[in-house]
């Protein structure tokens, strides 16, 4: 179940599970989100096929703001086949990140890899409030396989 905003606009520190559907129709309601859940849509689709089970929503889009400039996204690489990624997932050249933001309408990155500037796993990185340094809570989704 996904928790309300607390006062600074963020959800509660912590991983917060909950289904597609319910990240879908907490968030996606304006047109600006829904377009962006579009992009995550096919993103999980391709993630599913590559044996991924386990994504972590996060940024201004899983905030109390109206209309976040994109959504960013980690997910685990436990299991994946990297040979059914979409390659740019795998960000190995330079153009990869315009490409997933491009195709799939967010900042996506492997959970467990290191975030360049802070050293923190994306997964680590994603649970503090990048203006203020406290915690704050993340959307974690079971993709794939038996729920």
């Amino acid at each position: 179940m996904i928790p309300d905003f607390n006062d600074n606009g963020n959800l509660p520190a912590g991983i917060h599970y909950c289904s597609a559907q319910e990240l879908f129709g907490r968030f996606g309601y304006n047109a600006k989100r829904a377009w962006l859940l579009d992009g995550l849509s096919l993103l999980i689709k391709n993630l599913e096929a590559a044996g991924c089970t386990l994504i972590y929503v996060d940024g201004s889009f899983v905030t109390e703001k109206e209309f976040p400039g994109d959504y960013d996204m980690a997910w685990s690489i436990a299991g994946v086949d990297p040979s059914k990624l979409d390659p740019c997932l795998l960000l190995s050249s330079d153009k990869d990140r315009d490409e997933i933001e491009l195709r799939y309408r967010g900042d996506v990155f492997p959970a467990e890899i290191p975030e360049g500037r802070s050293g923190k796993t994306f997964l680590n990185f994603f649970q503090e409030d990048k203006n203020t340094g406290e915690k704050k809570g993340i959307v974690a989704i079971k993709i794939g396989g038996k729920q």
